[in-house]
């Protein structure tokens, strides 16, 4: 007889928790507020996708609003960036389930900026500049490892990005902790970003097969002369600076405004694989998993109006965190009982009802705001 147990908002509350306290140097020792609280208020504005202002609005039994800015502004400071990236990263690995193989993993690595509006020096130093988008040049970026494995897609590693910043270094700090972690890697996809020569070298000398995707540049020269024909090929392609490599040029079909079909090409940097173009493409696409990591983590990232860019480091790890409990939870909670390689239900435990069950835990320790003061009479309202 298989007994049933029932995952309960509180398991998740804690569940959280618990790969939370003990991983970040947060603290709050006040007479009311505790380091609990401080994070209870954080992880409620995350699953709401809303601000520490209107979480506090919404809990009754929460210290102000301004008393939790000032212990998390206390505990952040841009001074301690690299501190508190190693601390995000222990909190990312406290969701790897036991059970997961870490041998021969599949890793995508990308590149992600958060828009900045700050607008003094010390605080621009720590951002950097990009293409404009949502008003503005300047953009807390990051750069993370997300592992690939059956149903379990998890971001491992999260690296702030400085200005000057070489990304030959970027992508071997990346690599260096999964390493620490104890993996070891099959295929590394990465994005346009970490096309350059001095990554293609590295790359090459190490071994490492790898699928990069390639900008398409010039006119009638450099890569977009390699746009030719209608079915997809291999080449060898030698850059300006003379640095040899085999790029897969994919012809697709895309449909363009009025709806007709048309050929788009795309290329990829391939190291260390004989696939052919069209396998390169099919695998490179697992890659795009990253891409809904980061959409997941826009579903529960607090928003904030601060001009410190570590506290919105901060707000964008924990939508990182909240993104790895779910995919552990669903893991050992929601898998078939099956024979041959366990699968999960979806529909179990899916994200919105996670961030729901997380909240409503929340809500229950403190209590919510049910009415509002208001200077009407009973009598003058019409129900």
């Amino acid at each position: 007889m298989i007994h049933e147990y029932r995952l309960t908002a509180e398991d998740v509350r804690q569940q959280t928790m618990n790969t939370l306290i003990g991983n970040i140097s947060l603290s709050a020792n006040g007479y009311r507020c505790t380091t609990e609280m401080v994070l209870d208020v954080v992880l409620k504005a995350s699953a709401e996708s809303s601000s520490i202002e209107a979480v506090c609005e919404d809990l009754e039994d929460v210290a102000d609003s301004n008393t939790i800015r000032d212990y998390l502004n206390e505990a952040l400071d841009i001074a301690e960036l690299r501190g508190q990236e190693a601390e995000m990263n222990t909190v990312l690995a406290a969701s790897i389930p036991v059970t997961m193989k870490r041998t021969g993993i599949e890793v995508a690595i990308d590149f992600h900026d958060e828009p900045f509006y700050g607008k003094r020096p010390d605080l621009l130093a720590v951002t950097c500049r990009g293409k404009a988008k949502a008003g503005t040049t300047h953009f807390v970026r990051i750069a993370s490892a997300y592992v690939i494995w059956r149903q379990v897609r998890l971001t491992l590693v999260v690296h702030y990005v400085l200005p000057g910043d070489d990304k030959l270094n970027i992508l071997k700090h990346l690599l260096r902790r999964l390493k620490t972690l104890g993996f070891t890697f099959e295929v590394l996809y990465m994005d346009k970003g970490f096309a350059s020569t001095a990554i293609i070298d590295y790359l090459t000398r190490q071994g490492q097969p790898t699928i990069i995707a390639c900008p398409i540049r010039g006119k009638e020269g450099g890569t977009r002369a390699l746009c030719k024909g209608r079915k997809s090929y291999l080449t060898e392609y030698v850059f300006t600076d003379g640095t040899p490599t085999t790029l897969a040029m994919v012809a697709t079909l895309v449909p363009d405004k009025t709806g007709r079909r048309r050929r788009k090409w795309l290329a990829f940097i391939v190291i260390g694989l004989d696939w052919p173009p069209h396998k390169v493409y099919q695998e490179y696409r697992r890659r795009f998993g990253i891409e809904c990591s980061y959409r997941l983590m826009r579903r529960v990232r607090a928003s904030t109006t601060s001009r410190n860019p570590a506290l919105r480091f901060f707000l964008l790890g924990i939508g990182l965190v909240l993104v790895n409990v779910w995919v552990f939870l669903r893991w050992e909670f929601a898998r078939l009982m099956a024979r041959g390689p366990r699968r999960i239900d979806p529909a179990r435990l899916r994200f919105h009802r996670f961030t729901r069950l997380l909240i409503r835990s929340i809500e229950v320790i403190y209590g919510t705001v049910m009415s509002i003061p208001t200077h009407q009479s009973p009598q003058s309202v019409i129900y």
